[in-house]
């Protein structure tokens, strides 16, 4: 159970990272102008994806209950909840300073996208934390039984 535990874990950290990786690539992207940063990460992740569909054993870890709860936390804490927050800000922003540009909005989402993705890796550290200290608590109690 432990080590399901974990490896989900890391496998929804990896993965979020992996993620905030391409939108920061598209953000830089769109600052130079060139392509470059945006095509180097979907080619990172594309192998990513072809390794991990191609090796069956990676893919029957991937298909396990606790790895796809942990990538859902992951897309809400990466995703949905700073695309909601981007565009409530947004909104004020533009209504009280001046019309942000299509970068700048895309900064404002890869901003709040990577404060989702730390606090989700905060979280996760946090719960693995407890979880150690509740079983170190009971193998004490069970030795001292």
């Amino acid at each position: 159970m432990r080590v399901a535990r974990i490896s989900a874990d890391v496998i929804a950290i990896l993965e979020g990272l992996m993620w905030l990786l391409l939108a920061w690539s598209v953000t830089f992207s769109i600052a130079q102008g060139t392509t470059l940063p945006t095509m180097g990460a979907l080619s990172l992740i594309g192998t990513v994806i072809i390794v991990t569909w191609g090796h069956r054993p990676m893919r029957l870890t991937l298909a396990r209950y606790r790895i796809r709860k942990r990538r859902t936390e992951m897309w809400m804490h990466v995703l949905a909840l700073p695309l909601l927050l981007a565009l409530c800000l947004a909104i004020p922003i533009e209504a009280l300073l001046s019309p942000l540009s299509g970068p700048q909005k895309m900064l404002l989402f890869n901003i709040l996208a990577s404060a989702g993705w730390v606090m989700f890796a905060f979280t996760v550290i946090a719960k693995q934390a407890m979880f150690s200290v509740k079983r170190s608590k009971k193998k004490k109690r069970l030795n001292q039984s």
